[in-house]
């Protein structure tokens, strides 16, 4: 390994020129020519690397449909499950724009037992319940008002603003904003059963 050192000037001033340093080793195998240095120096040098990119840096980040968006999460597992039995996929990764209101894997988790299972074996009542968790268009969390909001299933939603946070038919909105190609999801703490 070699070390710099510069020879002592007269007075301190601009910074010498190259032909000022000398190598001095630093360890067994001396050299004092300046070529040997810089062959050294050169060789000791890393070299830049291309780094490594993310082939979606500067795209649009919601560029997964709803369902897509969904799994990415990793939180709506039983969700995503629930709509493929009840052949909503197709549905939610269409044009939208939707607002869908996601009960997580703990919402589902809260669910008496043996409700899910039946669930999944009632297409009909299942999309029903799903649909009542999707709103057309998309509402963000800033533009969200107080009142009844209509569900693509039919029924009413009741949205409500109570101190710091919002709440959907008594549910909490865990996550807000988690945005989509086609649209919104907000993540909420329950299922939501339609009356």
């Amino acid at each position: 390994m070699l070390a710099l050192h510069r020879r002592p000037t007269a007075s301190p001033g601009p910074l010498p020129s190259p032909d000022k340093f000398q190598c001095v080793p630093v360890s067994s195998g001396a050299t004092h020519r300046k070529d040997a240095f810089m062959k050294t120096a050169t060789q000791a040098v890393p070299q830049p690397v291309s780094p490594v990119t993310d082939p979606t840096a500067g795209q649009d980040a919601a560029i997964h449909d709803i369902v897509d968006t969904a799994i990415a999460a990793g939180s709506f597992g039983s969700l995503v499950n629930a709509i493929k039995a009840a052949d909503l996929v197709a549905t939610l990764k269409g044009a939208g724009p939707f607002t869908v209101f996601a009960p997580t894997d703990d919402a589902f988790r809260k669910l008496p037992a043996g409700t899910l299972d039946g669930l999944l074996k009632d297409k009909a009542k299942l999309a029903s319940i799903l649909t009542y968790h999707v709103v057309s268009g998309k509402v963000l969390a800033k533009d969200a008002k107080a009142g009844d909001v209509k569900s693509v299933q039919g029924g009413m939603l009741a949205i409500a603003l109570p101190g710091n946070g919002v709440t959907i038919n008594n549910a909490k909105i865990l996550k807000t904003d988690i945005e989509a190609s086609n649209g919104v999801i907000h993540s909420i703490d329950t299922v939501l059963m339609p009356s």
